[in-house]
């Protein structure tokens, strides 16, 4: 590892959950990423969306059974897809010194694939954990994919992603080393 490390846990809230594929298990490989993180003293980042659907503080907003963060870590709150958008991600990450994100939550197709993005535009290395990400079912252009199917393209997209003086990558959650 070349660089200080990061751990963002994106949107795993109870009204962005709904309907998602695997989310039971893509809650289980975050729990196990946070806790590695944790014991390894790497910082977890709770990014938290909010808006009219799902406002502060209400049921839909809360984050799922198992994901809490702790006292001490930072919870950044959003209202679009990409965490670094009107919020003080950046400033987080400069105190911290983080250079290295490792990335999981949801959805796969808007604020994973947004942020992550931005991340590696902005020369940030990232790597994606791509077992711990989900989204729902979608249509677009009267193109109906599943959830799972959205997975995968985004798993390949950021496979083969390149950035000059940058590193982007995807592994699965158990082989990410903190």
């Amino acid at each position: 590892m070349t660089a200080a490390t990061a751990l963002i846990v994106i949107d795993l809230q109870a009204g962005v959950l709904e309907g998602c594929f695997d989310a039971d298990g893509v809650v289980a490989r975050t729990r196990a990423l946070v806790e590695r993180a944790r014991a390894a003293a790497v910082p977890v980042v709770w990014v938290q969306h909010e808006d009219e659907y799902m406002p502060r503080g209400s049921p839909l907003w809360q984050w799922v059974d198992g994901l809490d963060p702790a006292p001490l870590e930072v919870r950044v709150f959003k209202t679009c897809w990409d965490s670094f958008a009107d919020t003080p991600l950046r400033e987080v990450l400069e105190g911290m010194g983080a250079r290295r994100l490792v990335v999981a939550g949801a959805q796969s197709d808007y604020c994973i694939r947004t942020t992550a993005q931005r991340a590696a535009a902005d020369g940030y290395e990232v790597l994606l954990a791509g077992d711990a990400h989900t989204t729902a079912d979608s249509a677009f252009g009267g193109v109906a994919m599943s959830g799972e199917q959205i997975v995968a393209h985004v798993n390949g997209y950021f496979a083969g992603l390149r950035y000059p003086g940058t590193r982007v990558g995807i592994a699965a959650h158990d082989v990410i080393a903190f």
